[in-house]
């Protein structure tokens, strides 16, 4: 029977197609176990829906066939959402992971990027709430396509509404319409707290916070309130996009969060007519800027019209298929997103993370 470094070397030719990392180093093998020429082993999914389920399964069997001694391979799956251990502030009950999306400037599609990201993660399987921390510019309602009032429940709580599989709070739904909301840092905060602690979130994987532009109030306030797992910076490719970007790199540095990945939107332009990419912010900044950063890079999402049209109709493009053009970037954007959040538990569990039984 061959050893068990033979058969992890084996295992290590089977590589995520999307991430371009092989599954040991993912940290998805679990239970290894060889026998007489059988070999067990558990593939540790990080979302119940996978769409690689079949492919991984595939390749596994294919790899480990070829090795000598290996007669039979039984793969079984099971899923476990990636948590990180929190910092020193106090969490929220029944929530795992808090992820918060920030970018150094407005117009550069954080809200867009949240929303869909909040929607590719529940396509997955998990369960997800999105808050809309953007308290000036609530645009989380239009984009998830639902305008209520949340319930009040008793002791000052409120139900967070639901579309698309998401849990919502914003304050577009307390205070809707065009009246604009003109507050001061205090309230602001106040806001803040009020969402994430009297929101009855109930078990979520996820809870995706929308921020506001730039490096002000809600940030810091939220940095000091919850253990986030970590930010996502979002940019598109222009000089001027990039300046703030790394504002709002610098700002989450300086507030000891992690930063997760930096996300370019914009980045380029496919002509419909004549199938040319066309870079009208530029290409390649985001990748260039998460590189001198030394943190990971998520993805370039294209500019693309129905990602306009999906925000502004309220059916984001992320419900559509994930084989679907439109939706794959974001969905690349959310698998990416769960092997950072992956690798960092790793980093901070036990040091024998594969069960091996030879």
């Amino acid at each position: 029977m061959p050893t068990t470094e033979v058969l992890l070397d084996a295992l290590r030719q089977v590589v995520d197609p999307d991430l371009g990392r092989d599954i040991i180093t993912l940290h998805l093998v679990h239970d290894l176990a060889s026998r007489d020429g059988n070999v067990w082993l558990t593939l540790r999914l990080l979302t119940p829906v996978s769409p690689l389920k079949e492919y991984f399964e595939k390749e596994i069997r294919r790899v480990l066939s070829e090795v000598e001694g290996v007669q039979q391979v039984e793969v079984k799956f099971d899923t476990q959402v990636p948590q990180p251990r929190m910092g020193a502030q106090q969490g929220i009950s029944g929530i795992k992971n808090i992820i918060a999306v920030g970018s150094g400037k407005g117009g550069v599609g954080k809200t867009t990027v949240a929303v869909n990201l909040a929607i590719a993660l529940a396509e997955m399987g998990a369960s997800v709430g999105l808050m809309d921390a953007d308290v000036y510019g609530p645009n989380v309602p239009r984009m998830m396509g639902i305008h209520e009032m949340p319930r009040v429940l008793g002791e000052n709580r409120m139900e967070p509404l639901r579309s698309y599989g998401v849990r919502l709070m914003s304050m577009g739904f307390i205070s809707p319409g065009d009246k604009p909301v003109i507050w001061r840092g205090p309230m602001l905060h106040s806001a803040v707290q009020q969402f994430l602690r009297q929101v009855e979130w109930g078990d979520l994987d996820f809870l995706v916070i929308d921020l506001p532009p730039g490096t002000g109030d809600v940030a810091l306030s939220l940095a000091q309130s919850v253990p986030l797992t970590g930010a996502i910076v979002v940019t598109t490719p222009s000089d001027v996009s990039l300046e703030d970007g790394r504002k709002a790199l610098n700002m989450f540095r300086q507030l000891k969060i992690e930063v997760l990945g930096v996300v370019e939107n914009m980045s380029m332009f496919v002509c419909p007519h004549c199938h040319q990419s066309v870079d009208i912010f530029s290409h390649g900044g985001g990748e260039r800027t998460a590189q001198a950063f030394q943190v990971p890079f998520l993805g370039a999402l294209p500019l693309d019209p129905s990602v306009r049209v999906g925000g502004d109709s309220g059916q984001p493009v992320a419900l559509e298929s994930r084989s679907s053009a439109k939706a794959k970037p974001f969905f690349d954007v959310a698998r990416r997103m769960l092997a950072e959040i992956a690798e960092r538990a790793q980093q901070q569990g036990p040091a024998e993370f594969l069960n091996i039984r030879a």
